[in-house]
């Protein structure tokens, strides 16, 4: 009988560790290959972990809401037959040799060695009111000096008030700048999970209002967490300008309604605004290529590849932004199909992990809920973003060779918001208008 060993797979480029959310299988139960073991949640996507190969559970070696390093074990099957091996799952979600990577340089951050065998002595497993502290918690805590009476009165923002990563690297950061967040009282504890509000990353916490009978108390799930921290780490980074212009899209607006029935037909997908936007924005990409950077420090870092990234709502309220990789080599027919599967998909959860990564700009439609326009949030280390707001008929000026006239017009409002350290209010406002100019002269006679 051999042994084979299910390490956690690879994710993403810039995702190193994933939480066990639940085991689909107990020990001593057989599976199938290719059948789900078990879920997982990085702070990018849910997902699932298939099983490399059929076999029988014999040991489950990371509990559930203990946080897994990727490369490490979580699982041992066993089968029939062989030698004892070390195998490795390869997730579908492996990303593409095709797609592009991001080029970084290193920067500072916190070393966290091997949890397997250098756990700390001095901080148990379980705290004296019965929480939870994973082995990357006892890790980090020993190598900053943090101690377990500290680590008892940290806020965790995790299942059952537990302490996460991120948890213990903004108390890290924030004593290192002399701002901490104040312990729980011992007779708050009870309450803590409930009446507390949860901390973001490098910010400091209020003092609860006092409540009453009319206070509905709603906890965050970890999704709205992940994306708040995420917000306000852009606007920590970021410098935002928004700049708006108002575009004529009248002719893009018969177009589509003249051959949206053709289309479906023959390509059996429903051509939407969407992918026709997009197609404009990569357009502006190449003739503004500073617009399609990131920022490493002091150093740009240009992009010579354009991944959008489109912003889309789940039935629960929060946001994932799938990424169209390489949407520079794409059609209109191409866009449209890509738009369609990413947009079905992540309203199932279906989307994989690394179709949430590496984009380069990032679309929003917000005229999707009948906004005109909106100031959206940059999607880090992304440097600007776009917002498409709701078409409508309105009276306009019709300039002509022969004179001025007014008639009724399908307007639109778009709106970027883009990073001013290295996105000025030129380049900002000339990539907008390119992209207005590319939507207003939307050839009515175009074939698809």
């Amino acid at each position: 009988m051999a042994e084979i060993e299910v390490l956690l797979p690879k994710m993403g480029e810039s995702v190193a560790e994933a939480t066990i959310t639940k085991w689909l299988k107990a020990e001593g139960d057989t599976i199938e290959a290719e059948e789900s073991l078990v879920e997982i949640a990085t702070d990018k996507v849910d997902s699932e972990v298939p099983a490399p190969n059929d076999g029988t559970i014999s040991k489950i070696l990371i509990a559930e809401g203990e946080v897994a390093q990727v490369g490490q074990v979580v699982a041992v099957i066993s089968t029939e037959g062989g030698e004892t091996s070390n195998t490795p799952i390869v997730a579908e979600n492996t990303p593409s040799p095709s797609a592009p990577a991001n080029v970084t340089k290193p920067k500072p951050s916190i070393q966290i060695e091997s949890t397997n065998n250098k756990i700390t002595k001095d901080i148990p497993r379980k705290g004296n009111n019965g929480r939870f502290y994973s082995p990357l918690v006892r890790t980090i805590a020993k190598k900053e000096g943090i101690s377990f009476d500290e680590l008892e009165k940290l806020n965790g923002t995790g299942k059952d008030n537990r302490v996460t990563k991120s948890d213990i690297l903004s108390y890290v950061s924030n004593r290192e700048t002399g701002v901490v967040h104040p312990p729980i009282k011992e007779s708050e504890a009870a309450n803590h999970n409930i009446a507390s509000s949860t901390p973001v990353s490098g910010t400091p916490s209020s003092s609860p209002a006092p409540l009453n009978g009319n206070v509905e108390i709603i906890e965050m799930d970890r999704m709205r967490r992940l994306i708040a921290d995420h917000m306000v780490h852009s606007k920590h980074t970021s410098p935002h300008v928004t700049s708006f212009v108002e575009a004529d899209v009248t002719n893009l607006v018969l177009w589509r309604e003249k051959i949206k029935n053709k289309f479906q037909e023959r390509e059996n997908e429903k051509i939407t605004f969407t992918p026709i936007f997009i197609e404009a924005v990569v357009k502006a990409l190449k003739d503004f290529p500073m617009v399609n950077v990131s920022v490493d420090g002091t150093n740009i870092l240009k992009k010579n590849f354009i991944n959008i990234g489109m912003a889309a709502a789940l039935p629960s309220g929060n946001l994932i932004v799938p990424v169209i990789k390489n949407a520079d080599r794409l059609n209109l027919v191409g866009l449209t199909k890509s738009v369609n599967d990413l947009v079905h998909r992540s309203r199932n959860n279906k989307v994989l992990p690394d179709e949430i990564q590496n984009g380069t700009f990032t679309v929003t439609n917000v005229g999707t809920f009948g906004n005109l326009s909106g100031t959206p949030i940059i999607n880090q280390p992304q440097v600007a973003i776009l917002a498409t707001g709701a078409i409508k008929k309105k009276p306009a000026v019709i300039e002509t060779p022969v004179g001025d006239s007014i008639g009724i017009r399908h307007m639109m409002f778009l709106s970027l918001s883009y990073d001013h350290r290295v996105v000025d209010g030129f380049l900002g406002g000339s990539f907008l208008r390119r992209i207005a100019d590319y939507l207003e002269q939307f050839d009515l006679d175009r074939e698809i």
